[in-house]
């Protein structure tokens, strides 16, 4: 039986995502058939068809979606099924990685409360491509598709996170404090402390950080300010990190390892999309809707 809480987190998760592909496949979908009328009283094809920053596809979306949706639910299953170790069970600091050892034990209250916070820097990215749309620079088929492999980029590294914190390999720091406010959470953590690797927080800050350097250079390609957007993504993202450090929530190789994983899961989706948007063009304007299929 699945509890109340895990039907919630699956329910709203399949829920957006299911609402994001639709939504946003449904304009290709039109735009398909669109062209498919139009053209039928047309032979010649359109040579310079105006090129899309982005695209998404039935194809694609729905199949990564769903596969989304399935690796959440295992996830977040796993994730709260968690359980406390007992002492005599946990792993000695002697068994953690020797440059994490000296961070066993540690706890910062503010630092804690800090890095939650973080979390409203994951508007950056749609914020920016809101007003790159507002200023029209980007079109609404552009806004549509960066929205769905942004939520598509989060649902998955959060999903990846859950699955291997599950497996417990070590506990979060604060689990070995002997005094203070740290011994006092440590007494009250539930299951999910006994899993330290890898970092969330790390791992969604560099999505976040990724996907908005991303728009960036691909909406203004010649701006003299991409290389200042990446380096303050990038930074805050690592200032995240950081913090999960400090609260003594995470080791540095929990923060590591979960800053490559939230790289590497924005540059997959962003290179899967790229190759969808190397298979399929469409285009619109007075006159002319169609599409074209390359093979």
């Amino acid at each position: 039986m699945f509890s109340g809480r895990f039907k919630s987190l699956f329910q709203a998760l399949f829920a957006v995502l299911c609402l994001a592909t639709f939504v946003f496949c449904a304009p290709v979908a039109s735009e398909i058939a669109s062209g498919t009328s139009r053209n039928m009283s047309s032979a010649l094809p359109v040579e310079n068809p105006v090129p899309r920053h982005y695209e998404v596809s039935v194809r694609l979306d729905v199949p990564l979606s769903l596969g989304i949706v399935m690796t959440s639910v295992l996830g977040v299953y796993q994730y709260y099924g968690m359980s406390r170790i007992s002492s005599s069970d946990l792993k000695p600091k002697s068994e953690l990685l020797p440059w994490d050892r000296p961070f066993a034990g540690r706890y910062s209250g503010w630092a804690t409360t800090v890095s939650h916070y973080s979390g409203a820097l994951a508007v950056a990215p749609l914020a920016l491509a809101g007003y790159s749309w507002y200023k029209g620079d980007a079109d609404g088929h552009d806004f549509g598709a960066f929205t769905l492999m942004f939520v598509e980029a989060i649902a998955l590294q959060n999903a990846l996170n859950q699955l291997v914190r599950s497996t417990q390999l070590w506990p979060r720091p604060f689990i070995y404090a002997k005094r203070g406010e740290g011994r006092k959470k440590a007494e009250s953590a539930q299951g999910e402390a006994y899993g330290s690797f890898y970092s969330g927080h790390a791992s969604a800050a560099f999505t976040v950080a990724v996907f908005t350097g991303e728009w960036f250079s691909e909406i203004y390609p010649n701006s003299q300010y991409k290389s200042l957007v990446w380096a303050s993504s990038l930074t805050l993202a690592a200032a995240v990190g950081a913090l999960r450090v400090v609260a003594g929530k995470h080791y540095p190789t929990d923060v590591v390892v979960g800053s490559l994983m939230g790289t590497g899961v924005s540059l997959g989706v962003l290179k899967l999309h790229e190759i969808c948007k190397k298979n399929i063009s469409f285009w619109a304007f007075p006159g002319n809707i169609g599409a074209i299929f390359y093979f």
